[in-house]
């Protein structure tokens, strides 16, 4: 599970915890806090260049690997997702791990096969309106352009808020429902 706020105490990376807890009552699961990891988030260069990978890049790939289902908590900021968890993709999902281009063939092979995923997205704007509205731009692109493309199968989404003014009600009822969701392995 990936609590992607950068913001160690946050209401994300709680709902994240929560999903792993409950996770872990029927499966193994290990929880990375983004906040914990310190990398360079950007890839100067692109994919032309070789890039030394950091430790905590090295240490994320390995569970990457070894996980057969992730869970993505990301708030969503200004319609995408938080600088941290961008560069955590751009300097982890490279060629080779992730990916393979192939000569004679523009569509890469997918190197993560097999796996599913679940992406949580809390955020200040209604999620019918970040759907309707505003296209969900960051649930597609995680969904569609990062995790398919690299070979997961199945992605699920959820999209929690308002958080901005939400009750406690609302907060203890969303906790519930990520539990749920983690005690199911989805």
């Amino acid at each position: 599970m990936l609590a992607a706020n950068p913001k160690k105490d946050s209401y994300t990376n709680y709902l994240a915890a929560k999903y792993t807890s409950a996770a872990q009552q029927q499966n193994q699961a290990r929880l990375i806090q983004i906040s914990d990891l310190e990398f360079d988030l950007n890839l100067a260069g692109g994919f032309t260049e070789s890039h030394a990978l950091e430790d905590a890049l090295q240490s994320f790939q390995a569970d990457i690997e070894w996980c057969e289902h992730l869970a993505i908590f990301t708030p969503v900021w200004w319609g995408s997702l938080p600088a941290k968890l961008k560069g955590l993709i751009d300097r982890a999902f490279l060629p080779g791990f992730a990916f393979q281009y192939e000569k004679g063939n523009p569509i890469p092979r997918k190197l993560l096969k097999g796996k599913t995923a679940r992406i949580v997205m809390m955020m200040d704007t209604p999620p019918w309106y970040y759907f309707l509205i505003q296209g969900a731009p960051a649930t597609r692109q995680l969904k569609t352009t990062t995790l398919k493309f690299v070979g997961f199968r199945s992605v699920k989404s959820k999209m929690i808020g308002p958080i901005i003014n939400s009750t406690a009600r609302s907060r203890s009822k969303w906790a519930d429902e990520v539990s749920k969701l983690g005690y199911a392995g989805n």
